[in-house]
């Protein structure tokens, strides 16, 4: 969704109440849950006979659920870790008074939260627990095609166990900092959480670790691990013409842009554009073919995009997506392709564009490359029928890269504010989502506009792309928004395009490529 939904205001409010206890209280109470989200209440107890000068309540909430949005507090984030501290404008709390802040969460049926500290101190009677371990250290974990190996720091204090959770399940319980999760099938991603316990209770949970198993069968096995990609245009505007032959060496994966519809429904077709030939001083089909294979030579992958902004293909029955995989394979026969975008910014059915990149799969092999490049809005959830598609053909797919430009200003996966596009945090919040709901970090790559004049907004400079990969990577040279954990395996960079880098000497994939070539 585009826009921060308008929340009930609770306003903070101190309540005398009888100071009979040595030490300050926190409770929770679970206010409302509708199914598909819930609202919860914190309420502070200084019941000590001295002013509070700031709380500080943390708590852990189960993997799957989050918490998007607070009043009355000021919230952060690590992990499944949630803090809130007292706003600015209430710094005290005397003695025998309350303080009450609130927040939204999802999804629903929100079995509550565990780990509470305040100042540091248990929740419940402001000490700790006597006896109860410490969180665990930060965790790691290695794939095969049918588990996951994990590893993670030890407790502090006395620890009989620990227990692996995935989600509320529990997956494993062992008695070492060791755990081995089988019975998996091929390329599937799975988040675990590690608690420790002992006869005194369980830890609060280390923070999560995840993994995907291998024997994932996605197209473009021979692309590189970071990959730069770039469309080429069939077409004449304000850029830039160029000649296929003329694409730098810095680009991995070029987009042919566009294939178009034709009037069979689903069926997608492609022809040298006559004003681009007559542009570049004369460019023949068969010129442009021998450049296709040229660039496969020097170890390129070729792809046709389908549609664009203007584009009208539909695949909108089985019927069309027969039509649409026979004729984009046909294309990949005639011209070298070594697979197809979906670029499709007028709508999409995911259940059969799935079928028919299925079946164009089974026609063209293993080796065929998928990409997709999406707008914003559409992977704003994975209710989207974009991110349908993408989570739907994960086990086929190559890469995503979305298109963070065009757009606005939209929420990211933290869900706290809408970030402003042209901005480290907006692509970097944006691509989160992705890599939190389901997506590989190898299938996840970012889409900016090359310079001035390629897009109408989200226009930045190489240079912020390069802190958007590294924010990514290994949560370093971010802004504002930290992600939750690293993703050192994000696959790259898309650009739109390679004719608008031309126009500007080049300056995008000159400052990009290394970069990427530089990340270990």
């Amino acid at each position: 969704m585009r826009f921060l939904l308008a929340l009930p205001l609770l306003a903070l409010f101190l309540v005398a109440t009888p100071a009979h206890a040595a030490t300050a209280t926190a409770s929770f109470v679970k206010t409302a849950d509708w199914g598909s989200g819930f609202e919860g209440r914190v309420t502070v107890t200084n019941t000590t006979a001295t002013s509070m000068n700031g709380w500080n309540v943390q708590f852990d909430v189960p993997a799957g659920f989050s918490i998007p949005s607070a009043w009355d507090a000021v919230m952060s984030r690590s992990g499944q870790r949630y803090t809130f501290t007292n706003p600015s404008w209430a710094p005290t709390l005397a003695p025998g008074a309350e303080a009450t802040f609130g927040f939204t969460g999802n999804p629903g049926n929100f079995p509550g939260i565990t780990g509470c500290t305040l100042n540091g101190a248990a929740c419940g009677d402001g000490e700790p627990t006597p006896g109860v371990p410490g969180r665990p250290g930060p965790a790691s974990a290695t794939a095969t095609g049918t588990s996951i190996a994990l590893s993670w720091g030890a407790s502090p204090g006395t620890v009989i166990g620990y227990r692996v959770y995935e989600g509320t399940a529990v997956k494993a319980t062992v008695t070492g900092t060791s755990a081995t999760i089988g019975g998996l099938g091929a390329c599937e991603t799975h988040t675990y959480t590690v608690r420790a316990y002992n006869a005194q209770g369980e830890s609060a949970a280390g923070d999560p670790v995840t993994a995907t198993t291998t024997g994932c069968t996605g197209g473009g096995g021979t692309l590189p691990a970071r990959v730069l990609t770039g469309y080429w245009h069939n077409f004449v505007n304000q850029a830039a013409e160029l000649r296929l032959s003329a694409v730098p060496d810095e680009y991995d994966l070029v987009a042919i842009a566009f294939g178009e519809a034709t009037a069979v429904p689903g069926e997608v077709a492609f022809a040298l554009d006559p004003g681009l030939a007559a542009a570049v001083g004369g460019y023949t089909d068969a010129q442009f073919r021998a450049d296709v294979q040229a660039l496969r030579e020097r170890g390129k992958k070729v792809v046709l995009s389908v549609g664009g902004e203007t584009g009208r293909v539909q695949v909108a029955s089985a019927a069309a997506a027969t039509r649409f995989a026979d004729s984009v394979h046909a294309l990949m026969r005639t011209y070298g392709f070594d697979g197809v975008d979906i670029d499709l910014e007028n709508g999409l059915n995911a259940t059969y564009m799935a079928q028919a990149l299925r079946s164009l799969r089974a026609q063209a092999g293993p080796g065929l490359i998928i990409t997709m490049a999406p707008q914003t809005i559409d992977m704003q959830s994975t209710g989207m029928e974009y991110f349908k598609l993408a989570l739907s053909i994960k086990d086929i797919l190559t890469i995503v890269h979305t298109q963070f430009y065009n757009s606005g200003s939209m929420l990211g996966c933290d869900q706290a504010q809408a970030y402003a596009q042209g901005s480290v945090d907006f692509i970097t919040a944006l691509a989160c989502l992705q890599l939190e709901n389901g997506l590989r970090p190898d299938q996840v790559a970012l889409g900016l506009p090359a310079g001035p004049g390629a897009a109408g907004g989200g226009i930045v400079a190489p240079s912020v792309v390069n802190r958007a990969l590294d924010c990514l990577a290994t949560r370093t040279n971010c802004g504002r928004f930290v992600p939750p954990r690293a993703y050192p395996d994000i696959r790259g960079v898309m650009t739109w395009s390679i004719n608008w880098d031309a126009s500007h000497d080049w300056s995008f994939s000159k400052t990009v490529k290394p970069h990427l070539e530089g990340m270990s």
